[in-house]
């Protein structure tokens, strides 16, 4: 698809992800993220060309205007969209796949100064919260979510759903929530029920003598208990 065909679906993205647009006139001067892909699809294609310094110029311009920072080197698919923007890093070796959702304050970063690929690839349908870090040669795999200020630092596998920091996969995509990036688990929330739960246990046991329904009980905890770890471990 040529450049101007892929401008032309940015902005057309916008208006179709965004319940808050209301006008062109809105879209032109209250979207920094269409703004930092325009000037990224020109500065990337002179950057294919091989006009690295004024592929960089016009990099610089776009985030002097958007603060948005891509690299003319990253590699970026169709119908992505930055909403907010305001914040965004991607790296040079970074690959962001189709129909991807980035909030602002997202860094698609690297961890290491050899040259090669040391940013992430970022399949296709993912959401990245806002402020979220995702570091280093890593795969985000397609159709999953990253929560709001999480650390991303290894794979993350298809369908699924990391937070934390750093980030831990902690449950399937509901796939009948596409956008629901605001539904993730509460892990800290889980361990004090558990723990809670454990207690009442204890105390109904010490009251009662009740050894055959603490034992029940008992093992029903450690399977929740045992699952939990598992999950953690993902």
């Amino acid at each position: 698809m040529g450049i101007w065909k892929l401008i032309r679906e940015d902005f057309a993205t916008v208006k179709r992800n965004d319940p808050a647009l209301r006008s062109n006139c809105e879209l032109f001067f209250n979207y920094p993220g269409v703004w930092a892909l325009f000037f990224y699809r020109i500065s990337h294609g002179f950057y294919r060309r091989n006009f690295r310094r004024l592929a960089r110029f016009i990099s610089a311009v776009g985030q002097f205007l958007t603060a948005v920072d891509i690299h003319p080197g990253a590699q970026i698919g169709r119908r992505v969209f930055i909403d907010h923007a305001t914040g965004v890093v991607i790296g040079e070796t970074a690959i962001v796949g189709n129909d991807v959702l980035i909030y602002q304050q997202v860094t698609l970063g690297g961890v290491s100064l050899s040259r090669g690929k040391r940013h992430p690839t970022v399949e296709d349908n993912v959401i990245i919260g806002a402020g979220a870090k995702v570091l280093g040669n890593i795969t985000i795999g397609r159709d999953s979510k990253i929560g709001a200020n999480s650390v991303v630092i290894r794979d993350v596998p298809p369908g699924c759903t990391a937070v934390g920091v750093p980030a831990r996969v902690a449950q399937r995509v509901d796939e009948r929530k596409p956008l629901s990036h605001n539904v993730m688990p509460d892990v800290n929330k889980e361990v004090f029920e558990y723990l809670l739960k454990r207690i009442a246990v204890l105390e109904h046991t010490l009251k009662s003598g009740d050894l055959e329904t603490m034992e029940k009980a008992d093992h029903e905890l450690d399977e929740v208990y045992k699952n939990f770890i598992e999950a953690m471990k993902r």
